[in-house]
């Protein structure tokens, strides 16, 4: 990451200024984290214009940048700044008079017309005006802001508020998410209803009165962020994460919005996915754990029966797939169950001089990978991979795997199944611990280590690489490159179950510190509030960090093409042994390559997607240079230590660019043989293509013929050495030969006369069957004329009439039938003989 011109352009930018104290008069200008403001960052001290947890006050849409200062809500346009660098920079303010309260948190919609604001307590949506609004002339423009659920989130006496989001499958992107910190989570729709919500879940369970005791720290039920899982034919878009302060995670399954927009495919998808799971406990025993899961099974089927009815007519799997607007069905009333705590496997390690911070974020990440299979690409088998990462205020983060993917349940009396289990890939340190125990400690009552407890780091996924996640908190920002870990996954998975024990895990994420706001003189920081990242084509691809002086940072970041499937390999390793159509005579090669066989990776220190020099930027506050510099010995052993590291970093580079020219030359030297060898090659073609040809085809001839003559002598060979072998015929070829003959006289006849042999019978066939034919076809000719004499003779009656007419003529053959038998029995009992009755024509 390197700075260019547009940091100097948007550091000057009048839209970052300071709010004015007119507006929030405890404004603090410098909101420094330090041993003396502490308590303001505490979570108890959560006031309507201090500091909530979390912070989030700069969004982007397209080019258009948002900027919530104080209780101002600002918008410019960085495409019109670029356009304009010789003009005047300005901004725009969105005039949102109800909006009272000093601003934490923004979320922008999917569509982009809706900005949800958080502060500390209230929540208020606002609308956002169209393009072209910084060709206005006025400075404020009116915008609609509606404040959400006054009556749960309007007064300062209200449960703080955790995070806001919307969610991706809101009908028109209007279902807006809120969190309270104690579990509640609060659905409301925007279009139908913005005081009371559409759904209410609860992941902390009331208290029930009681004279038992229970140890519960207060941590355990306090929520302090959550996230939605992910999944494409599971139920990971229908579940819902919760994170405690206290690192327990609880998860609530199903959850989908009051009015929803879910593509028609990952209904029929999971459809699928619960009928196969049916069928596979069909199969098995019939044991009480199996009926109670076959029991599970039928309120999922029922649950999904439900989605399948709300889809319109039509609606196949083979179909394209497309949004159908449903609702959550109402034919199970008994509410989901929370599940959790879920068991984090093996236990994730503490930090070395840290206890144990709270819980701070978590945000669930899939990939999705295609394993080649070993006959056509297309036939690949897609492999994925979620992911669940949890930060925490010492600066640990841990990246686990949800190698057991929740299932929907609901709460019932008899419900008893164990708990659910991510299991723990690796535990990150970001060295706030280490940065901090490094600085001397103080005779106050606080040490260093204490400003722990205002950090609280979030996570920001890049919008182009998704295995990217940026963690900004109180120290800076730290950028966590998953890809390593993921291709070592990956590669496990699609390996077969002996390879998977010799194959190496150790493969960890790549943590690279970006930005540094700790200023070692006076041991205290300016905490990161917003982190944004360009997903437009008309900006370039680089990354916006802001801090709590106001203070803009921007780095460019430099895209990196997709990484090949782990298994790509491999088969380019086995592709010249297998397809490979002559094999060589001896072990020696005819050409032997200075570059070897292995190809080339560039040093680690040159392939790093964050650029040069890997060492974090600092960034404090403007008034900074306006204090005298004191030299001390913290400056002095921080100065040190960064030259140290710069050294390094020098060193590494001079060798890796010694490296990397040596290769360019022995390239250079590879590309000189090849070119000779490329000409040796055509010489020999040319001579291949005139009198050698010529020659070459002679002796092929010549050998053809020789080869005929080779075959006949051979022929003539054998048939001497079988005679003088065995001149007599065997008892085997004497009998086969008689067998021969008497098929013959049964096909051909003893004689020429003999009237039993096959050939004559077949032609007294033929001769029968050629004086019968006239015959049969005057018949068929005679048949087919009274068929078509009868047609027009009874053309007035309907084949309805005559089935008709079918039917009473058989009932009256019955009745005479009937009445027949009962005569005949009459004449026997009075001993009378009867004439037999004419036949019925």
């Amino acid at each position: 990451m390197d700075g260019d011109d547009g940091t100097t352009q948007l550091g000057s930018h009048p839209i970052f200024s300071t709010p004015s104290k007119s507006l929030i008069p405890s404004y603090d200008t410098s909101l420094e984290l330090s041993t003396n403001t502490l308590s303001s960052f505490m979570p108890t001290n959560i006031t309507d214009n201090g500091s909530s947890c979390r912070r989030q006050v700069m969004v982007l849409r397209d080019t258009d940048l948002i900027l919530a200062s104080g209780r101002e809500l600002r918008i410019t346009s960085l495409a019109e700044s670029r356009v304009r660098q010789s003009h005047t920079k300005s901004y725009k303010i969105l005039h949102t008079p109800n909006i009272q309260f000093k601003i934490d948190q923004l979320a922008l919609n999917s569509n982009g017309k809706l900005l949800a604001v958080a502060g500390a307590f209230q929540v208020a949506v606002v609308v956002l005006p169209r393009a072209g609004y910084f060709r206005l002339v006025p400075e404020t423009i009116d915008c609609k802001s509606i404040q959400i659920g006054q009556f749960y989130h309007g007064s300062d006496s209200a449960v703080p508020i955790a995070k806001i989001d919307w969610h991706p499958w809101g009908e028109a992107g209007s279902t807006l998410m809120v969190m309270t910190l104690d579990g509640k989570l609060r659905e409301y729709d925007i279009s139908v209803d913005t005081e009371e919500p559409q759904q209410t879940l609860s992941f902390v369970p009331e208290k029930k009165p009681g004279r038992s005791f229970v140890a519960e720290d207060a941590s355990e039920r306090e929520v302090v962020s959550f996230t939605l899982g992910k999944g494409k034919a599971d139920w990971g878009p229908l579940t819902l994460y919760a994170l405690m302060r206290s690192g327990d995670v609880y998860s609530i399954c199903p959850y989908m919005p009051q009015n929803a927009s879910i593509p028609s495919a990952y209904v029929h998808s999971l459809e699928c996915f619960i009928s196969a799971k049916q069928e596979f406990i069909k199969q098995g025993s019939s044991s009480q754990v199996n009926k109670n899961m076959s029991i599970l099974y039928d309120y999922q089927h029922k649950y999904i029966s439900a989605l399948l009815k709300q889809l319109p007519p039509g609606t196949v799997f083979p179909a394209p797939s497309r949004s159908v607007l449903m609702h959550p069905p109402t034919s199970i009333k008994a509410p989901p169950a929370r599940q959790g705590p879920f068991l984090l496997q093996p236990s994730p390690r503490m930090l070395d001089g840290s206890e144990g911070g709270d819980a701070t974020d978590i945000i669930y990440l899939s990939y999705s990978q295609v394993a080649e299979s070993d006959g056509d690409a297309e036939d690949g088998i897609t492999e994925n991979l979620d992911v669940v990462l949890i930060t925490y205020q010492d600066g640990k983060i841990d990246v686990c795997l949800d190698v057991e993917k929740v299932e929907a349940r609901w709460q019932s009396k008899s419900t008893s199944h164990d708990l659910p289990m991510l299991a723990v890939y690796e535990c990150i340190d970001l060295g706030l611990i280490s940065m901090l125990r490094s600085l001397p400690s103080t005779q106050g009552s606080h040490s260093a280590l204490d400003l722990l407890q205002g950090n609280y780091p979030l996570c920001s996924v890049d919008p182009i690489h998704n295995d990217t996640i940026y963690v900004y908190h109180a120290f800076g920002v730290h950028a966590l490159h998953l890809r390593p870990a993921l291709d070592a996954l990956f590669s496990a998975l699609s390996s077969d179950g002996n390879a998977s024990e010799s194959l190496d895990l150790s493969s960890s994420t790549a943590v690279q510190p970006i930005l540094s706001t700790f200023s070692v003189e006076r041991k205290s920081s300016n905490p990161v509030i917003a982190l944004a990242i360009p997903d437009d084509v008309y900006l370039s691809y680089s990354i916006y960090v802001l801090t709590s002086a106001m203070r803009i940072t921007t780095f460019s970041l430099n895209p990196r093409p997709e990484s090949p499937s782990p298994k790509s390999n491999e088969r380019e390793r086995l592709a010249p042994s297998t397809n490979r159509r002559l094999e060589l005579l001896g072990d020696v090669p005819p050409y032997a390559s200075l570059l070897g066989t292995d190809p080339w990776t560039p040093p680690s220190v040159l392939s790093r997607s964050t650029g040069l020099p890997s060492n974090p930027r600092l960034s404090l506050p403007n008034d900074s240079s306006q204090r005298e510099f004191m030299l001390t010995p913290d400056t002095l052993r921080y100065l040190a230590t960064t030259v140290t590291r710069y050294s390094d970093q020098i060193r590494e580079v001079e060798l890796a660019q010694h490296g990397a020219e040596g290769r360019a030359a022995l390239q250079a030297q590879e590309v000189v043989r090849q070119t000779a060898k490329c000409r040796e090659i055509l010489s020999i073609l040319e001579r291949l293509k005139g009198r050698q040809r010529e020659a070459s085809q002679k002796r092929i001839q010549q050998v053809q013929e020789e080869q005929r003559t080779l075959l006949k002598r051979s022929d003539r060979m054998l048939q001497v050495m079988m005679e003088k072998a065995s001149p007599e015929l065997s008892e085997h070829e004497t009998k086969w030969f008689e067998e021969l003959k008497r098929m013959k006289e049964v096909v051909l006849g003893a004689d020429r006369y003999d009237e039993s042999s096959l050939s004559i019978r077949i032609r007294t066939l033929e001769r029968e069957y050629a004086r019968l034919m006239p015959n049969l076809k005057a018949l068929m000719e005679k048949e087919r004329r009274r068929r078509l004499k009868a047609t027009q003779e009874n053309s007035g009656l309907g084949v309805t009439q005559a089935f008709e007419f079918g039917q009473r003529s058989n009932h009256e053959r019955s009745r005479l039938a009937d009445l027949e038998q009962e005569v005949t029995k009459l004449a026997e009992k009075l001993d009378v003989t009867l004439v037999k009755p004419p036949s019925a024509r």
